[in-house]
This record gives C-alpha cells, structure tokens and sequence, in this order.
C-alpha cells in the first residue's frame, strides 16, 4: 500500500491547496486527497468560475513536486434536506465531479444524507435519489462515487448509516456499478464491531480509506496510536478483503483544533497551535503511515 493524505490537514490556517499540498510533500507523501470542502467553506479554488484554470496549476504544481492526487472528499452537507443551500451543495458536489475529471482522481467520497423524522427505507430511498443523481455525471467523467460510513450519531429521531451492515445494504440497494465504498477508521471505532469483521462485511466495496483515531466517544480525528484503535484489527480486515488502494490519513487534528480548547481572553497567542508546529506534525504522520504498513509487509513508495 501506499501513503497519502488530505489536504484538509491545514484547514484550521486557511492557507491556499497549493501551500497544502507543498507542506504534504515536505513531509513524505507523494500521493494526495484533495479536500473540495476546504474550497466549498472558503468559496475559491474549484468553487469558482474559472475553476478549471485553478485545475491546471494544482496540476502543474503536482507535476513539479512529483505527487499525484489519488482521491477526493466532496463538501459535507445534508442532501435530504430541501432549505435554501440545497440546489448550491448538490451544484457543487457535481462541480466535484467534474473537478476529479481534471485532476485524475477517480474515487470521490460523497457522504449520505440524513433527515429527521424519515425512517431507514425512507432514508435509503432518498439517497439513493441522490446518488443516481450524481452518478449520472460520474458516469461521464469516469468517476467512481464512495459512500463513508459515518460516526455513529447519538441523537433521537434520527436514522443515519454509520456501521458496515448497514453501508453494505445501501450500496446493494442503489447497485450502480460506479457507487462503492470509503472506510473511515475512526468512525468504525465508535462501533462496538471489531474493524477486521466489519472490513469483511464490505468485502471488494471498499475501494478507499480514511485512517484516523478517537477514544471510542467522538470523532476525534487524531492520530493512530492516540486513540482506543486496533490497527492490528484494521490491518488484520485489510489483509482478508485483498485491499490494494492507499492508506489515506484523515487524521487532521493531530494538533488539536481550536473548538474544543479553553479560552483566556487576555491572551490568545497560544490559542492555536502556530503553522510550523503543524508543518511538522505532518511528517509524524508519514512516519506512522510507515511504521504501520512495514509492519505488515505492505509498505510501498
């Protein structure tokens, strides 16, 4: 397997993808997930009008540094919901489709919709409006379309797929051959189901990752090793189903972001963790990605 992760790991600075994808390279990657929803929350990038232009020169950048980007995320939004942003976040997510084209990506995580109120059959139903919806572009761009099963939400009402079983079902429901599966790690931790078990359920679905831990609780995105994780379960899972795509961090709040951090009004300066810290954190994650894979055999360039 080979290394990567997103460019979502510098969100919390707001710096450019092109600065994003610099510091990925400094720490070891070669191989990129390109975060859209960094571009959808700030409104640039392959948000705007002359998107492909921004497609050329991250390309261009690619080409320099001599990585290649390898999967996408498309904005995070509520698809089952019709309010105001609905028609913007299905046009963008289309974007993303198109923009993978561009980019030579060919596995695009799209996250299920949930609404409250609607039971499980009205749920699968709706989303698979939703994707067929999008895979009708997919299909001209050459696009496959994962599902990510989600953390597990403790809210009445509510029905969301955030477990394999149930992943599973859905993407047997809508059965397109370009819908498959992303697997977070950290979100499978907030299940009581063993990684390996769960990984056997998807089975050949599963055509992308997202490796992040937590303490069981939240979804935490930390790194592995900090959290309650079985890697060996994970890695144990990987290895039954034949998986040979990238082991992609998701791991962005190695350093923690500011949400969850006390605040003294008299002083902010270390508020947040400054921008070299976090240049360095990244290469602690390739030398886990590392660390992780030879273990098993299957650490490639």
């Amino acid at each position: 397997m080979k290394l990567a992760t997103t460019t979502a790991d510098f969100d919390l600075y707001e710096i450019s993808q092109e600065d994003s994808v610099r510091y990925i390279h400094q720490a070891g990657f070669r191989f990129v997930d390109y975060n859209f929803g960094s571009d959808y929350k700030l409104s640039r990038g392959f948000m705007l009008d002359d998107w492909r232009a921004h497609g050329a020169r991250m390309n261009a950048l690619a080409d320099s540094l001599g990585v290649r980007y390898i999967q996408a995320h498309s904005p995070m939004g509520r698809p089952l919901v019709r309010d105001d942003e609905h028609e913007g976040f299905i046009a963008a997510t289309k974007r993303c489709i198109e923009a993978c084209a561009v980019l030579g990506v060919t596995e695009l995580v799209v996250h299920s919709g949930y609404a409250y109120g609607i039971s499980k059959d009205d749920c699968f139903e709706q989303n698979r409006a939703f994707y067929l919806d999008l895979l009708s572009v997919a299909e001209t761009c050459g696009v496959n379309i994962l599902v990510e099963n989600f953390n597990k939400m403790h809210r009445e009402g509510v029905y969301w797929i955030d477990n394999a079983t149930d992943l599973r079902a859905l993407i047997d429901f809508i059965d397109h051959p370009l819908l498959h599966a992303c697997w977070d790690v950290g979100h499978a931790n907030l299940q009581e189901m063993p990684q390996d078990e769960e990984l056997r359920i998807m089975g050949s679905h599963i055509r992308a990752l997202h490796v992040q831990d937590n303490y069981g609780a939240t979804d935490d995105h930390v790194i592995p090793f900090s959290g309650t994780t079985s890697m060996d379960s994970l890695m144990h899972g990987l290895m039954d189903i034949g998986y040979s795509g990238y082991f992609t961090f998701e791991s962005c709040n190695i350093l923690k972001s500011r949400a969850p951090r006390r605040p003294f009004e008299k002083d902010t300066r270390l508020f947040k963790a400054p921008l070299p810290l976090r240049i360095k954190a990244e290469e602690l994650i390739y030398a886990i990605g590392k660390y992780t894979l030879e273990a098993y055999d299957c650490f490639e360039e």
